[in-house]
């Protein structure tokens, strides 16, 4: 919790006024609820769906490889893909060797289940935590030093969150176990939902825990033919936050600038946010208020207002220039599909003025438009 929530309970949440989207599978609903424990409204959209190898030749190399060269350490993630690892090397003729070479090394397990798995291949792990967390299991590894280790983890599914980022930052090389793959989801409808919301600039984050996830977002806006549109707003308008480096290199490869924490996790992932999102909106003296101007919502000295999106659109429109005299026809064209009828400006900005609770921020000129009641002694320039 931040120091000003804490210290005033009237104070504003950080995220308050911004909707987030979040693209992750596996733990979605952690990240959910931290982000909406801090005032954001979150729009969910997995951009993958996690099933068993079909033709297991990934799995495959990667046994090969662990067996011919043998890891330092194993992380054990979950009990059903541990045991679907020894069952799959045990059809290859694999199984004997890769027990031994199971047997020879610091092998991790990720709570009691996976503990269970692992002593019934006829293992003994070296420690598993009583939490069940990778976080708890990461900062093990990291306390001991990962320098030159070679590190095997066995996946199940979604890559975890900044786990192997902090592992290669350690100086580990990490070599992946997929017991499963990353295919779209079956039901396309929220991912539709959310591209949607992104090129309409009703979202005004996207977060990525894995780089899955981004590649499968941005294939599923080329079959929608929203790529260039798509690419525009996210270098432009909507901020996005990635849990780690790999997991921004589909973004950045295409000159998308992410933010990510220095701790790759969901806790600093959200936390970032909480220092970017305010950090963009605009704030301005208007009328003797403060006002501020988030995602879906306004504040009016800490007070969070909710605004309709027509609304948002003018108080956009007025805020590009603030204090200036803003013509009907202008207003007009930022109202979505207002079409020609200059009244809908009115109506919508008497709803405005409603919403905002203080009529007075924003004037009529009249025969000539509105404008934001800027302060003169603010010393924005503005005219009547």
């Amino acid at each position: 919790m931040h120091g000003p929530a804490r210290n005033d309970p009237t104070a504003p949440s950080p995220l308050a006024g911004f909707t987030v989207g979040v693209t992750a599978a596996r733990r979605a609903d952690e990240l959910g609820a931290l982000l909406e424990r801090r005032g954001a409204t979150v729009l969910h959209a997995p951009a993958l769906r996690i099933v068993p190898l079909a033709d297991d030749s990934e799995l495959l190399d990667a046994t090969k490889q662990l067996i011919d060269h043998a890891p330092d350490v194993v992380v054990a993630t979950t009990a059903i893909g541990f045991r679907g690892w020894i069952e799959a090397a045990d059809g290859w003729g694999y199984g004997d060797a890769l027990l031994r070479c199971l047997r020879g090394v610091e092998l991790l397990a990720r709570g009691p289940k996976v503990k269970g798995a692992v002593r019934a291949a006829g293992l003994t792990e070296e420690w598993s935590p009583s939490s069940e967390s990778m976080a708890e299991v990461l900062d093990r590894l990291l306390g001991e030093g990962v320098e030159g280790r070679r590190v095997a983890l066995q996946l199940h599914g979604e890559p975890l969150p900044g786990f192997v980022e902090a592992l290669r930052a350690g100086g580990a090389e990490v070599v992946m176990v997929p017991v499963y793959r990353w295919l779209p989801p079956e039901d396309l409808t929220p991912v539709d939902r959310l591209l949607d919301a992104v090129v309409g600039r009703g979202v005004d984050a996207l977060t990525f825990t894995s780089a899955p996830a981004a590649a499968s977002l941005l294939a599923r806006a080329a079959e929608r033919g929203m790529t260039d549109e798509l690419l525009a707003v996210l270098r432009h308008d909507v901020l996005t936050a990635c849990v780690g480096p790999v997991t921004a290199l589909p973004l950045q490869s295409l000159g998308i600038d992410t933010v990510q924490p220095e701790r790759f996790r969901l806790g600093p992932l959200v936390q970032v946010l909480c220092r970017e999102l305010p950090g963009r909106a605009r704030a301005l003296t208007v009328a003797g208020h403060r006002v501020e101007i988030r995602g879906h919502a306004v504040l009016v000295d800490d007070e969070l207002r909710a605004v309709p999106p027509a609304g948002m659109s003018l108080l956009g429109a007025l805020a590009r220039r603030p204090g200036w005299v803003v013509a009907r026809a202008e207003l007009l064209r930022a109202l979505p599909g207002a079409g020609s009828d200059e009244h809908a400006v009115e109506s919508a900005m008497a709803r405005l003025r409603t919403a905002l609770g203080t009529p007075k921020l924003i004037q009529t000129v009249v025969k000539r438009g509105y404008r934001l009641a800027i302060d003169p002694s603010s010393g924005s320039k503005y005219a009547g």
